[in-house]
């Protein structure tokens, strides 16, 4: 399954600074990296997605490669400037809060239901 998961404010905290946020000084969230990373374990294809960059044009690459490396994230890919919106609607979206406080439900019962497509046969049905 491939999982896509972004990176402020799910698996580090980031300050916002007066013109945009300054992403040198997040600090991770390690108990959320090590949910991902048992992701990554289980044989999952992870692929970072954030908007770092999007609204400044500042490529982010270089430090957050760095600090992937420095905090022990296991991922397949990263890809930078992630569109701007307020809220993004999506019939595959988990909210962070969701995810991580219920991560063994999701990761053992949600998770293989998707991947065998049958949340969208039920999704159906109701």
């Amino acid at each position: 399954m491939i999982i896509y998961v972004d990176i402020d404010h799910t698996i580090c905290d980031v300050d916002a600074g007066p013109d945009y946020l300054d992403y040198s000084g997040a600090e991770p969230w390690q108990e959320n990296i090590d949910k991902v990373n048992r992701l990554y374990d289980d044989g999952h294809k992870i692929v970072y997605w954030t908007a770092r960059g999007s609204g400044t044009g500042l490529d982010w690459r270089e430090i957050t490669e760095r600090q992937f490396e420095d905090w022990g994230v296991k991922y397949h890919k990263l890809i930078l400037k992630k569109p701007l919106y307020d809220i993004f609607i999506d019939d595959r979206n988990i909210n962070t809060t969701d995810f991580f406080n219920d991560f063994d439900k999701y990761r053992d019962e949600y998770l293989p239901r998707v991947d065998d497509n049958i949340i969208d046969n039920e999704d159906k049905s109701s």
